[in-house]
């Protein structure tokens, strides 16, 4: 495989792998507080509406857009998802924001799950049921949001989804043997490259599909071909190692942060 395609694979697998482990952790108090059968079950109905999902938005998108508009509108997208993700890493390593804890978050969605009542429609607590289906769901539009745009600015759907589908299979082995929270993965580590990653292939798409509005249509060539990617992401990081330096001067840090429990 040419770099290009490692880079996709990575980063379409660490995107994956974080919005994973934060499914599988309000799976996980959903099954041990509510039971399994009903978290189990709005797990399964989540896939099959991303199922559908995908396929609804990966054909529109493929069919009705010419590539550089492809480009730029993913790219954009794309590069709008990054910021955000490389925001709050700013923001979290500066220690102007409150690191992400799945210990926490767990010890809260438990804590919730114990207090509702418990209503059941067919066998299937209802309460377990939307809980699981609404986190598995809105964490796997995230995932399929990244995949899609991905593999479709870069014309390799097939590397897109293996990465996906790898980090998918390999939190769900963990899960399956710890029990608990995968609470050791370095996850803020991970959303900080993650987001340079994704602002990085959104700016380099984005910028190729400039092209639409030239007189041929085509898309915009980068110098240097897919190694302005390796550039770009050096950018954004010494741009966010500068913020991360100066912003707590701007703003006083508060005297306690409480890890944060809500992305």
């Amino acid at each position: 495989m040419t770099g290009a395609t490692w880079g996709l694979v990575a980063s379409t697998f660490a995107a994956s792998f974080v919005e994973f482990v934060e499914a599988l952790t309000i799976v996980l108090a959903m099954g041990v507080t509510r039971g399994w059968r009903s978290a189990l079950a709005g797990t399964l109905a989540a896939l099959v509406a991303l199922t559908a999902f995908t396929a609804a938005a990966g054909y529109a998108l493929s069919t009705w857009l010419p590539e550089s508009l492809l480009q730029l509108v993913v790219g954009t997208l794309l590069l709008i998802f990054g910021l955000q993700w490389l925001r709050k890493a700013v923001l979290r390593s500066s220690g102007l924001k409150a690191m992400h804890d799945e210990e926490e978050e767990y010890a809260t969605q438990t804590a919730a799950a114990r207090q509702a009542a418990r209503q059941s429609r067919f066998g299937i607590d209802t309460f377990a049921f939307v809980v699981s289906f609404k986190g598995v769901f809105l964490e796997g539009v995230e995932v399929v949001f990244v995949v899609i745009t991905f593999g479709l600015s870069a014309a390799n759907m097939p590397a897109a989804i293996g990465g996906a589908a790898a980090a998918g299979i390999l939190v769900l082995l963990a899960g399956l043997i710890l029990h608990r929270p995968l609470a050791a993965i370095p996850e803020n580590a991970l959303k900080y490259g993650v987001g340079l990653l994704l602002a990085s292939f959104g700016a380099y798409w984005a910028v190729e599909g400039l092209g639409v509005f030239t007189h041929s249509g085509e898309s915009l060539e980068w110098p240097g071909g897919d190694w302005a990617i390796l550039a770009l992401i050096a950018c954004w990081l010494l741009i966010s190692r500068v913020l991360v330096r100066y912003l707590p001067r701007l703003k006083p840090q508060s005297t306690h942060l409480k890890p944060e429990t809500v992305r």
